[in-house]
């Protein structure tokens, strides 16, 4: 009896311990299981939401998120917490406190799937811890919490939690998440303090993607604060954006080459009424030169050649893209008077001005000043923000600031040289060297006359070395004797005898070789070819050695010489090269005149204009279909768009026009407006193919504020027609494409 009950004892505990065991295993099994089901349901409910949010496989991360799980056996006090609401919340409390991120997430899981969401206050610690780390992983996780919450319980979303979740994704380069939080408290009209909303752009435009994410979300908040503003809301002053944050955004489009989303962002600027300081002029200068527009950025000179001596080297950059976009229009007389004007005015600046005037705005219009409507910006020339994040990367390319004050770089002096030597106005060119040496407006003082005249020398181009040298006699510029005896010896070498006596003769008048003969000279110019013959070479006239040994220190000069003009030899290379792959200056000229019309509403004009383009052979850039696709959009003329499609389609094929990303997303949004799908996904196809940055959030909301409910019941095999059962199906693709059900 006692052996039979010890049996059944042992047996009893035997099964007690495979059960423990067993619901251990289980329940171990179960968790792992549930976190990553748990993930899994997070990341398809923000699809279902915001399909922008990119989810991060928790296989990548499992190992770090199942290291504490015990692997004893201690089926009591499992059992207890299992059951025990108040210890599995103080359980995600402790870890909480304790900062540990993978146990609080646990914690989290555990208690959610028995009993729903914690209280508000131990979600957001919850969130606000997860935003302390720097693991992306853990970043998405709270971003997919978000996303949960807005479904389930969206009075939990506070304002500042969601601040700090967006500021630490795009501290981390997560630009579209970021984009998503910021996204969903512009929706709810609760941004950040823009401040702060900065330091998150700030972040967000270090990339490209970024940038792109960062410039349509500042176009949605102007959108919203226009509209606001048009309903007289008290609210529209707390969504007008600043300065600041156009800056942020308008730089990184020149820093990425955005040159149409600049433009666009620019518009905004003088809509909203934002006004323009210091960096955003300069800045506002770059994107005119990258988009070719020089009547543009000629509005703004005269209020910047007014600013006082403190600003100039802050203002190195609006001359440097002015006389960029004078040579663009292939304009040399322009640059030549920019130049001569930089020269005479900045000697009358005053040092100080009244600091009342200093700060004086002014209007300045986008566009021509011929067009009666259109936008104007707000200017403060004097303007600078205080404890401004933003650092300008300006390129010193034409004009440079040098000891005080702005001078010409030898690329410059390089598109001077061969505008003139082009146009055969040599002595146009020798008056504006002479005026820039006059007022040492160029880096190399003095020197300059004889640096270009050795340049032409090393290149060859020795007659327009000639005409220099004697535009320098005659006005009375000092000019090197090494610089006389160069362009002598090049002549000779090169067998030109004619000119090589004309010179010989030009210095005898000068003083130089009087007492030798014609054939002398001749004999040792051709004699020291190099210089060690030079040095060897012995002669019975004293006169010729005399002759030759300046000769010898000329050769020794030339060695040095080209540690002082190799830049501006290099310079004039490399511009000569350019040239031959530089856009035509009648490109530039046409684009500008379609321009003018487009803003004018003189549609027909700019018709005609792109016609005799192409009647020309004139190959239509991007700016030029830009131009004319974004008339046509504000006239609703989205059926003419598909034209001028079909125009690019031929010309990409062809090899004549490159595309950007901005212009694709252009049309793209006009096809959206027009309801013309199969173009829409005609164009998702070639930004498929070239791999670019799709801002399906933007898409999507374009969408449902036109088309909510397009075909949104309706069968293929309801269709009345082929031609709508083929809407539908583009219609459809769209849907998919952008994540709506």
């Amino acid at each position: 009896m006692a052996l039979r009950l010890s049996k059944e004892i042992l047996a009893h505990n035997c099964v007690i311990k495979r059960c423990s065991l067993g619901f251990y295993l289980s329940s171990v099994i179960q968790r792992a299981t549930l976190i990553s089901n748990q993930d899994a349901e997070l990341v398809v409910s923000g699809r279902s939401i915001y399909s922008s949010v990119s989810s991060i496989s928790y296989e990548q991360h499992l190992n770090s998120s199942t290291q504490n799980f015990c692997t004893a056996v201690h089926p009591e006090k499992l059992c207890w917490e299992g059951s025990s609401h108040a210890a599995m919340l103080k359980r995600l409390e402790v870890a909480l406190k304790e900062h540990q991120v993978n146990e609080v997430w646990e914690s989290f899981i555990d208690f959610k799937r028995l009993h729903g969401f914690p209280e508000g206050f131990l979600i957001h610690k919850l969130i606000t811890e997860l935003c302390y780390s720097s693991d992306p992983y853990w970043l998405q996780k709270a971003c997919d919490l978000v996303l949960v919450n807005l479904r389930e319980r969206s009075d939990l979303l506070q304002s500042d939690m969601l601040t700090k979740l967006s500021l630490s994704l795009a501290r981390s380069q997560m630009p579209k998440p970021a984009m998503m939080i910021l996204r969903l408290m512009l929706e709810k009209r609760n941004l950040p303090p823009m401040n702060v909303l900065c330091l998150v752009v700030l972040h967000l435009v270090k990339t490209e993607i970024g940038t792109h994410l960062a410039s349509n979300f500042l176009i949605q908040i102007c959108d919203h604060f226009q509209s606001l503003r048009a309903k007289k809301s008290d609210h529209a002053k707390l969504l007008q954006p600043d300065t600041m944050i156009f800056n942020l955004v308008l730089d990184a489009c020149v820093r990425f080459k955005l040159a149409l989303k600049g433009q666009q962002i620019m518009e905004l600027m003088s809509a909203t009424g934002v006004a323009a300081d210091a960096h955003s002029i300069v800045i506002i200068a770059r994107i005119h030169e990258l988009n070719g527009q020089r009547e543009e950025i000629k509005n703004y000179k005269c209020y910047i050649d007014q600013v006082s001596a403190p600003f100039v080297q802050q203002y190195r950059q609006f001359y440097d893209s002015l006389l960029s976009l004078h040579f663009k229009f292939d304009d040399v007389v322009a640059a030549s008077e920019l130049i001569l004007q930089m020269c005479d005015d900045r000697k009358s600046l005053p040092i100080q001005r009244d600091k009342k005037n200093s700060q004086r705005s002014y209007l300045v219009p986008i566009g021509s000043h011929n067009l009666e409507s259109g936008l104007n910006m707000q200017i403060v020339p004097e303007l600078l923000q205080k404890d401004s994040v933003l650092k300008l990367e300006g390129k010193q390319e034409l004009v440079m600031y040098l000891n005080g004050k702005l001078v010409l770089s030898n690329r410059a002096l390089a598109k001077l040289i061969t505008r003139y030597k082009k146009d055969g106005d040599t002595s146009e060119l020798s008056k504006l060297l002479h005026k820039i040496q006059k007022e040492l407006f160029s880096f190399r003082g003095s020197r300059l006359g004889n640096d270009v005249i050795h340049a032409c020398i090393q290149l060859g181009w020795l007659e327009t070395a000639h005409d220099i040298l004697d535009d320098m006699e005659a006005a009375e510029t000092p000019t090197g004797y090494s610089t006389f005896m160069s362009l002598l010896t090049a002549y000779y070498k090169g067998k030109l005898v004619p000119e090589a006596k004309a010179l010989l003769k030009q210095m005898r008048k000068a003083g130089l070789l009087v007492s030798l003969s014609d054939e002398m000279v001749a004999s040792t110019c051709l004699s020291v070819v190099d210089t060690s013959a030079c040095c060897t070479s012995a002669s019975s006239s004293t006169r010729k050695s005399d002759l030759a040994n300046a000769l010898v220190q000329e050769s020794r000069d030339e060695e040095e010489i080209p540690s002082r003009v190799s830049d501006l030899v290099n310079a004039l290379v490399q511009e000569t090269r350019d040239e031959k792959e530089e856009i035509s200056s009648r490109v530039y000229q046409f684009n500008s005149s379609i321009n003018f019309f487009c803003k004018a509403k003189m549609i027909d004009d700019a018709l005609k204009t792109y016609k005799r383009m192409q009647e020309l052979k004139i190959y239509p850039t991007e700016l030029t279909f830009t131009y004319m696709i974004k008339a046509y959009s504000s006239l609703g003329m989205f059926r003419n768009i598909t034209f001028l499609w079909g125009d690019m389609k031929r010309n990409m094929e062809n090899g004549n026009l490159v595309v950007s990303r901005d212009l694709y997303e252009y049309l793209l949004l006009d096809f959206l407006r027009g309801g013309y799908f199969e173009r829409v996904m005609e164009v998702i196809s070639y930004m498929k193919k070239h791999g670019m940055f799709a801002d399906k959030w933007m898409y999507r909301s374009e969408f449902e504020k036109l088309h909510k409910n397009l075909y949104r019941n309706l069968k293929a095999s309801e269709a009345r027609t082929d031609a709508q059962r083929k809407r539908l199906e583009f219609v459809q693709a769209f849907r998919k494409y952008v994540g709506i059900d």
